[in-house]
């Protein structure tokens, strides 16, 4: 056998041991949702509230990742940054419910007060496929604020 044979099968044997080849990852993991509300609430502590918001709810910034993006509320529910839709900044969202009725985000802020650190379970609109899908999120509560990042199902 050559020496380019030898190369080709052991190429051929690497990709065709991946089922349908190697694929691009396109949603978030539960891994990358809590890297990156770590990576967010150490962000606003070097940075201050003001520039991470801004930062936050930039679509193209270093807060969106796949479908994952990070969103930031007062205890109130108040949206404080937003990384899908910068619309919903300044809007309180404690009555806000879920397909299924389920007030989530008055949920999340009681699991704020009495955690600090948790997953949540509810549904949402999944951004990139634009339909209300299974969703779990991570929240951390910073001070007067919850950060939070969410995977989809």
């Amino acid at each position: 056998m050559r020496h380019s044979d030898v190369i080709f099968a052991a190429l051929s044997a690497l990709v065709f041991s991946f089922p349908m080849g190697i694929q691009a990852q396109t949603k978030a993991t539960a891994a990358d949702a809590t890297a990156m509300v770590q990576k967010g609430v150490a962000f606003i502590k070097a940075n201050g509230k003001e520039k991470a918001y801004a930062e936050i709810t930039d679509k193209k910034g270093q807060f969106t990742k796949y479908d994952l993006y990070l969103t930031v509320y007062s205890l109130d529910g108040t949206v404080r940054a937003h990384g899908a839709n910068e619309k919903m900044v300044g809007k309180n969202l404690i009555a806000f419910k879920d397909s299924d009725g389920k007030e989530f985000i008055k949920e999340r802020m009681e699991l704020a007060n009495s955690k600090g650190t948790f997953w949540q379970d509810y549904k949402f609109t999944n951004p990139t496929e634009k339909k209300v899908e299974p969703k779990t999120t991570y929240c951390e509560k910073l001070d007067d604020i919850v950060v939070c990042g969410g995977i989809y199902k």
